[in-house]
């Protein structure tokens, strides 16, 4: 929304909005540091073994569901050995 991120950054970081990702990775992400700490192909098979198993008992996991998609979109988008942070170029360019 054309919002200054390092502001909104500082604005969220602290108090009940804050935790290990938001003072670890979106600084990461800001800079633009996709360097892998859990690469996204390895997050997405997690998702896969977690989704699949929630199938099988019938437990409905909406959120994890879309986290998973949003994940496949970006490993299609190329992204696929970057970190996880790298979802914030799900957000920021464009789909190839």
């Amino acid at each position: 929304q054309g919002l200054d991120e390092q502001k909104v950054l500082d604005a969220i970081s602290t108090g009940a909005a804050g935790s290990w990702q938001m003072s670890n990775m979106a600084p990461r992400m800001l800079k633009g540091d996709f360097d892998p700490g859990f690469f996204v192909k390895h997050f997405i098979k997690d998702l896969t073994i977690a989704t699949d198993e929630a199938t099988e008992t019938n437990l409905q996991l909406p959120v994890s569901n879309l986290v998973k998609s949003l994940y496949e979109s970006l490993e299609k988008m190329g992204y696929g050995n970057l970190g996880t942070q790298a979802l914030y170029k799900y957000y920021t360019e464009p789909t190839k």
